[in-house]
Parts: structure tokens; sequence; C-alpha cells
């Protein structure tokens, strides 16, 4: 089964963390994600730019417009993801409870599938 995996943080509160802390989390999260994907977990692991970097889309009248920034104000911020191959949520789970990330964010594991067949 395929995992994704949504890194959450307090938007206030990471503003917060002085750069040699990110820097030093940047590099425990490389080092496992390294370890993961060589056991064959993580098939895929992205850090996102910050909300002010985004572009909303939508249709409106017909016309697509685009928005700077994120659609509404909010407390927390999506700042990342990871996609997981395991066997279940509590192999998901065992695996994601290991991320040096969790240190600052919450993250969301949801399962995932293809749309082309539905599983």
């Amino acid at each position: 089964m395929k995992f994704l995996c949504q890194f959450w943080f307090d938007t206030e509160k990471s503003k917060l963390v002085p750069q040699e802390e990110w820097d030093a989390l940047t590099q425990e999260c490389i080092a496992s994600d390294d370890l993961w994907q060589e056991q064959g977990f993580l098939q895929e692991a992205l850090a996102l730019r910050e909300p002010a970097s985004a572009v909303t889309l939508r249709i409106r009248k017909g016309a697509t417009v685009a928005t700077d920034g994120p659609f509404a104000e909010i407390k927390e911020h999506l700042g990342g993801f990871v996609l997981l191959e395991a066997r279940d949520m509590e192999e998901a789970k065992s695996i994601v409870s290991t991320f040096p990330i969790l240190k600052y964010a919450s993250v969301e594991i949801r399962p995932a599938y293809s749309i082309t067949d539905g599983r």
C-alpha cells in the first residue's frame, strides 16, 4: 500500500526556530530519508517552499483566476510530504514515528490509491 505523509507546521512557531536548528534538522532528515529509501519504503520526499510562494487557481465564471499565496489565512501550513510503500497503516506509523521532523511538525498519514484502478 502507498501512504501519503503530510508534514504540517505551526506557521508562527516555525518562524521562531533559529536557522542553525533548521540546518541541523535538514541533515537529520536527509539521513533518515536515505535509510528508508535504501530499505525500499520511501518512494518520494519533497519539502515545500513557504506558503507565500504559492499560487491558488480557481475557475470563476468560466475563466481561470490566479491568486498569489495560499487560499486562506492558516494557523498551520503544509511544509512537505513523503510517499511511503508499507504493508499497512501500522507499518506506515512505525516508519513515520522515526522521522526527525516530528520534533517540529505533525504528520498526517493517509492511504493513497491510483484512480485508474480505484484501489
